[in-house]
C-alpha cells in the first residue's frame, strides 16, 4: 500500500508529546490531554517539532479520516493553552427550574413542573458554573466540554409536546476558545 503524508501538526514550545501505537498524550504546564485513536488507517510520527499524520492508503475516505485525526491532535494541543468555553441559558416560562452541580453530574429540578429530577453527566475534567440563568461549561478538552454542554441540552429536551409552544429547557448560546489570563 502506498502511504501518503496528509498533514503536519506543529508542536508549540514547552509541549511534551508521548506516542505509543495509536495512543497520544500531550502535556504542558501541569495540564494533560490524552486520546486513543481506534482506527488503523493512519500512522502518526514525530518529526522534530511537528507530528506528521500519514494515511495508509490514497483512497479518499482514508485520507479524510487521517485529516480528522490531525484536527483532533490540533484540538488537544490548543486545549493546553486555551480553555474551551460553552455558555448556556436556562429558559422557562411558568415553572422555575432549579439547576445545581452535584459531584460529576448536573441535577435539573422542576422542568415543566416535573416531579423527578433530570441528570446531565459532566464528562472528564470539565468545570460547570451556574449563576442564575447562565451556565458556563469550561474545559481543556474540546470533546469533553462539548459533550457536557450537549448533555445539558439533551437532559431538558421536551418529548411528546409541541416544541414551538413548550420551549422550556437549557440551550447553548455561544461557544468559543478563551485565552487564559
Amino acid at each position: 500500500m502506498a502511504q501518503k503524508l496528509v498533514s503536519k501538526v506543529g508542536i508549540p514550545e514547552g509541549v511534551k508529546v508521548d506516542m505509543k501505537g495509536n495512543d497520544l498524550k500531550v502535556s504542558a504546564s501541569g495540564k494533560e490531554n490524552a486520546r486513543n485513536f481506534k482506527s488503523t488507517n493512519f500512522v502518526f510520527k514525530k518529526n522534530g517539532s511537528e507530528i506528521e499524520v500519514w494515511s495508509k492508503s490514497t483512497r479518499r475516505n482514508v485520507v479524510a479520516e487521517a485529516n480528522a485525526v490531525a484536527s483532533h491532535i490540533r484540538n488537544l494541543i490548543t486545549g493546553l493553552n486555551k480553555d474551551y468555553v460553552y455558555r448556556l441559558e436556562v429558559v422557562y416560562s411558568h415553572f422555575p427550574m432549579n439547576v445545581a452541580v452535584k459531584g460529576n453530574y448536573v441535577e435539573i429540578n422542576n422542568l415543566s413542573g416535573g416531579k423527578f429530577p433530570r441528570r446531565a453527566n459532566i464528562i472528564g475534567s470539565t468545570k460547570v458554573e451556574i449563576k442564575g440563568k447562565d451556565i458556563t461549561v469550561k474545559g481543556q478538552n474540546k470533546e469533553h466540554t462539548g459533550q457536557t454542554a450537549a448533555n445539558l441540552e439533551q437532559a431538558t429536551r421536551i418529548r411528546g409536546r409541541d416544541v414551538r409552544i413548550f420551549q422550556d429547557g437549557i440551550y447553548i448560546t455561544s461557544k468559543s476558545g478563551e485565552a487564559k489570563e
